[in-house]
């Protein structure tokens, strides 16, 4: 199928979510990819950060292979081993990382709707009831769930979704002294992306 017909039936049945360019990504080895006609590009997207170990790792495929021909997605209902063992090797072996617990999520928006949600549970039960405010920066960009869209700096993501989730405080990037003047008694967390992406590339 010609990309430009694909591209017109995706555009009839999916959601207008992500303004998607006009290529067609088939398949990938390492660090490049190939579109549906052909062409091959160096791949700096990477997943959006989430597949920095590049495409068809034979590592990788040899271990997803092998777990998806004996037990695929079971839920946090059900005990399994492999997330055992992961998340005790992230809790006892220091080399690997420096926690006292894990939560495994499926996405970005998931991961920082849990930290939003500690954060609040945590603000609350030391500091009071009203102890929920998150502080973000201008541009930033949390995730598409209401609460990390509540925490995204971005007047132009809100607008269609009002009212927002109360709490959440902006301040512009690299501008610390803006930050510490925003920090109440009532602010639970700061978030803040070490690297921007909504919001270009900026050095902190």
């Amino acid at each position: 199928m010609k990309t430009e017909d694909l591209i017109e039936l995706g555009n009839s049945a999916l959601f207008n979510t992500y303004n998607r360019g006009d290529k067609i990504l088939v398949s990938g080895k390492g660090t490049y990819v190939k579109n549906n006609d052909g062409e091959e590009y160096l791949d700096f997207v990477s997943g959006i950060a989430t597949n920095i170990l590049g495409h068809a790792n034979e590592k990788i495929v040899k271990a997803i292979t092998e777990q998806a021909s004996t037990l695929m997605h079971t839920s946090n209902v059900y005990w399994n081993k492999p997330s055992i063992e992961l998340a005790h090797k992230l809790v006892t072996d220091k080399s690997a990382a420096s926690l006292a617990k894990v939560f495994f999520s499926n996405s970005g928006a998931e991961a920082n709707e849990g930290a939003l949600k500690l954060a609040r549970k945590y603000g609350k039960e030391v500091n009071g009831e009203n102890c929920t405010e998150i502080i973000t920066l201008t541009d930033s960009f949390h995730g598409r769930t209401m609460a990390t869209l509540s925490a995204t700096g971005q007047p132009d993501m809100h607008k269609d979704f009002q009212p927002l989730l109360p709490g959440s405080k902006y301040v512009p990037l690299n501008e610390s002294q803006a930050l510490k003047d925003a920090v109440s008694e009532n602010t639970c967390a700061v978030l803040v992306e070490t690297i921007q992406g909504e919001g270009g590339i900026n050095s902190l």
